[in-house]
C-alpha cells in the first residue's frame, strides 16, 4: 500500500469521526469545510465556488461542456473563479463520500507565491477556471495532519492555518498549478473575467448589459466574449442564466419561496419564461420541483 493510500484510510476514519451524519461542517479553520455524502447522485446542476477539493473516499465528475472533470482519492479538483456546472457522484455500498474543500482567497495566493521561486506561470496564456490535478504524497502527508489537527483545540489554532497554507502552496506549483497562479498573477484578462464573475454572483438580479460589462473589463466585446468562454466555457448570457436559475432553486429550497417570487428576486420579470428555462435547465418544471424539495 502506498503512502497516499494509507493516508486516506487514516483521513476517512478521522472524517466518519466527524461526520457520522451526511452534510457540511465549517470548521474552525476560515476556509476549510468537510464534507460526507452518503449515496451517489444523478447528474445535477451546481455552481462551484474558488477552491481547492480532496477527496478521501468515493468519486465525483463535474461537467462543463463537453469537458469532464473526475476527482476522487487520487485527484483532486480546483477551481479558481465560479462556475455554474454540472456534478455526479458515485459512493460504494456502506462506503460514503468524504472529503473537505479549502476556498482560494486570491489574496493569500499572491502571499504565497511571493515568497516562493518555484512557479510556472508566464503571463501569456489565459487559462481554464477549472482543472484537475494527481494527488502529491506532500498533499496527501499535509491533508492528513490537517484533519489530524481538528481534534486538538490547540493544534488547530497553532498548526490549522498554517497547514492549509502548505496545501495551497503544493497545489500551485504542482500539475497544472499556473492555473491558480494566474489569479494571483493578475493575468490582465484571467483577472478582469474573475472580476465580471464575481459582480454577477453578488448582482444577479440587476439586468445586465453585455456590452457594459465588457467596458467595465476593459475589452472590446467580441474579446470580452471569447475570454469569458476561454475561462468558464460557456457565454456571458449562458453563465448569468445558469447562475440566477440556480439561485432561484437555492431560495426555494432553503427559504420556501415559491416559484414566482423566486423568479422575481433573481431578476425575472416573466414567471413563464423562468418556468421555461428552469425546466429547460433542471429536467423539471419549478412546480414540480416544489414537490420535490417540499418531500
Amino acid at each position: 500500500m502506498s503512502q497516499v493510500e494509507e493516508n486516506n484510510k487514516n483521513i476517512v476514519k478521522l472524517l466518519e469521526s466527524l461526520l457520522p451524519k451526511p452534510g457540511n461542517l465549517e470548521t474552525e479553520i476560515p476556509g476549510l469545510t468537510l464534507f460526507r455524502i452518503n449515496e451517489s447522485f444523478v447528474r445535477v446542476p451546481l455552481t462551484y465556488h474558488p477552491r481547492i477539493i480532496l477527496m478521501a473516499q468515493g468519486s465525483k465528475r463535474v461537467f462543463l461542456g463537453e469537458d469532464t472533470f473526475s476527482y476522487d482519492p487520487t485527484q483532486y479538483l480546483v477551481l479558481s473563479v465560479p462556475i455554474p456546472l454540472e456534478c455526479d457522484a458515485v459512493a460504494d455500498e456502506n462506503k460514503p463520500i468524504l472529503g473537505f474543500a479549502i476556498d482560494v482567497d486570491p489574496q493569500e495566493v499572491a502571499e504565497i507565491l511571493l515568497l516562493s521561486d518555484d512557479t510556472k506561470y508566464s503571463g501569456e496564456n489565459l487559462p481554464r477556471g477549472i482543472y484537475g490535478a494527481s494527488v502529491s504524497k506532500e498533499i496527501s502527508d499535509a491533508s492528513l495532519r490537517l484533519i489530524q489537527s481538528l481534534f486538538s483545540k490547540t493544534d488547530l489554532r497553532v498548526l490549522g492555518k498554517s497547514i492549509v497554507r502548505e496545501i495551497i502552496y503544493r497545489v500551485l506549483i504542482g500539475e497544472n498549478g499556473e492555473s491558480l497562479q494566474a489569479l494571483a498573477h493578475r493575468n490582465r484578462r484571467f483577472f478582469q473575467i474573475a472580476q465580471i464573475l464575481n459582480r454577477i454572483h453578488k448582482e444577479y438580479a440587476e439586468e445586465f448589459d453585455i456590452n457594459e460589462l465588457a467596458l467595465s473589463a476593459g475589452m472590446s466585446t467580441s474579446n470580452f466574449h471569447n475570454c469569458f468562454k476561454a475561462v468558464t466555457n460557456t457565454s456571458p448570457l449562458q453563465y448569468i442564466k445558469a447562475v440566477r436559475l440556480q439561485k432561484a432553486r437555492n431560495l426555494m429550497l432553503t427559504e420556501g419561496t415559491n416559484a414566482i417570487t423566486a423568479a422575481q428576486k433573481v431578476g425575472y420579470e416573466s414567471p413563464s419564461q423562468f418556468s421555461r428555462e428552469y425546466k429547460r435547465y433542471f429536467g423539471v418544471s419549478p412546480a414540480k420541483d416544489q414537490v420535490q424539495i417540499a418531500i
